[in-house]
């Protein structure tokens, strides 16, 4: 489990297509306290270490890529140099400062527009039909890793205010329009679905 809070913004270093996609990240985790089979959200996406090690500048660890992964999310969009959000699972005691987040994406989200108000930027962004109804104003989503507050909700558009902060420390200083991100819905808006569907008549 994750919280949604970035802590560290990595960078690809290698990428290689063996059975899976194998994908080398620079991060300032200490990687020698990395266990092997550990889980790290990589824009969200939860992966698992397969390897560590040191190079001149900094630590890595690597992660294998199944093609699902790719289809359900924007990983296939990945090169190297792409920086990425990274964030370490939960530990019991940990604050958890934004909300809980699996790690399992959803789908991908289209960024439609960007506009700066004050020093945030207010983003619109559209989800995919099947997901759009358990978007919700003033819920919370996940996206690229980042747990972020709704704001507004039209149809399958929705959006979501970024401060500075946000921008400094995550890779959503760099993203543009028609980029995609992944997207996970609340797990609590998924059981009340569930729930409601299951109570029909």
């Amino acid at each position: 489990m994750f919280t949604g809070i970035v802590t560290d913004i990595g960078e690809v270093l290698a990428l290689e297509q063996r059975g899976d996609l194998r994908a080398r990240i620079s991060t300032r985790y200490d990687v020698d306290r990395i266990d092997l089979g550990a889980s790290i959200a990589c824009d969200g996406v939860c992966l698992t270490v397969v390897e560590t090690g040191h190079s001149d500048t900094s630590g890595w660890f690597e992660v294998d890529i199944s093609a699902e992964t790719i289809a359900a999310s924007a990983l296939g969009a990945w090169v190297v140099g792409r920086p990425v959000n990274l964030e370490r699972a939960l530990r019991v005691g940990d604050e958890l400062g934004g909300h809980i987040v699996s790690g399992h994406v959803d789908g991908m989200a289209e960024i439609m527009e960007m506009r700066h108000e004050g020093d945030s930027t207010r983003v619109t962004l559209k989800a995919p039909e099947l997901l759009a109804p358990f978007i919700a104003p003033k819920g919370s989503i996940a996206l690229d890793g980042i747990s972020l507050t709704v704001n507004e909700v039209n149809g399958p558009d929705f959006g979501v205010n970024l401060i500075p902060h946000t921008k400094q420390v995550t890779t959503w200083g760099r993203l543009a329009l028609g980029q995609v991100v992944n997207i996970e819905i609340d797990t609590l808006a998924r059981y009340v679905a569930r729930l409601r569907e299951w109570s029909k008549p």
